[in-house]
């Protein structure tokens, strides 16, 4: 589906970015040029010297600047939007920022996508979007109408959307914290022991993009059935796998924290498929006739729960000390002692 194509990858530095790049290159599907779309130079220069591979071509820009979104996109044929303000504090002590960048920064994106005739854009949003709690997940929330709105209008390129939970090991997530922990001899801070997060690998994440890639039509959204453990757990699993004996010292929710990762709304999965090993959630495509918007509804399941990391399938410890050791940056880690 990529042969001959030209890629480019919003937010191409950041930690999807590296791991959708190496899936592509890794498997060598004929692919003409994957952009890689950034405002961090220091990161383009660093990619460019890791990877030395004449079809991987750096576009220095910001999302937020429609023309250097534009400029990019002569030529291309599909595009991997993950550029996004990711971490909860910096949002709440700046939430326009993040309007700027999730927000706006996508609105770029998608108009500058249908104007350069490109063929489809996927979107990456987040938990966070679902039943929103702090500044990141409102922006993303907004993020994920912004695309569906999009799609009823624009006929010639395709807009879907994923959204996924906790990804191990990606910048900000609590692994990578745990193993600095362990290293310095210090305790591995826990905000609530029984507070769940879905276990899902950049591998995983990887998956689901290229999933919603083959299968989604414009407005849909995916998401990924992956299981959860609680963070109690799994600083008890990161003990164990390190054969150390760190104090857990419990630092309490910070704010804006949830006490589980949502993936579904209740409403969602009103009309969400089940795709196996995936959900669909197919867009509201109600045209601007407003009366159906009062007179026509779904009659809801009282018996139905929201998709979250509380009612996700349980990871016990044996189980998430095995998941944990096939990351390639877990298994290195251990092996340097």
């Amino acid at each position: 589906m990529f042969k001959d194509k030209t890629l480019l990858i919003t937010g191409g530095t950041g930690s999807f970015g590296n791991a959708v790049l190496n899936r592509f290159l890794r498997e060598d599907v004929g692919i003409k040029e994957i952009r890689i779309f950034s405002r961090d130079e220091k990161k383009q220069d660093d990619m460019r010297k890791l990877y030395n591979d004449s079809r991987i071509k750096f576009y220095l820009g910001n999302v937020r600047t429609y023309d250097s979104v534009e400029r990019s996109l002569e030529g291309v044929d599909y595009i991997f939007h993950a550029a996004a303000l990711k971490q909860v504090p910096s949002s709440e002590f700046f939430p326009m920022e993040a309007a700027y960048t999730n927000v706006m920064g996508t609105e770029n994106v998608l108009n500058a996508a249908a104007k350069m005739g490109v063929k489809k854009v996927i979107c990456l949003s987040t938990d966070k979007a679902v039943y929103p709690i702090n500044a990141m997940g409102i922006s993303k929330a907004l993020m994920e109408k912004l695309y569906v709105a999009k799609s009823r209008l624009t006929k010639n390129t395709i807009y879907i959307g994923t959204r996924y939970g906790n990804v191990m090991g990606s910048r900000g997530s609590v692994i990578p914290l745990f193993i600095e922990q362990i290293k310095m001899g210090k305790p591995l801070t826990v905000t609530n022991p029984e507070m769940t997060r879905y276990m899902m690998s950049l591998a995983n994440a990887v998956e689901l993009v290229l999933f919603a890639f083959r299968n989604g039509k414009s407005g849909d959204l995916f998401v990924q059935k992956a299981p959860a453990a609680t963070i109690g757990e799994l600083a008890e699993a990161m003990l164990d796998i390190f054969k150390v004996n760190n104090e857990i010292k419990i630092i309490g929710t910070r704010h804006g924290e949830k006490l589980y990762e949502s993936l579904l709304t209740d409403e969602e999965c009103l009309v969400a498929e089940d795709m196996r090993d995936y959900y669909r959630v197919r867009p509201d495509d109600r045209d601007l006739n407003y009366e159906k918007y009062f007179e026509e509804g779904i009659i809801p399941d009282p018996h139905l729960k929201h998709y979250n990391s509380h009612n996700a399938y349980r990871l016990n410890k044996s189980e998430l000390k095995e998941l944990l050791l096939t990351l390639p940056f877990l298994q290195n880690e251990v092996k340097e002692g």
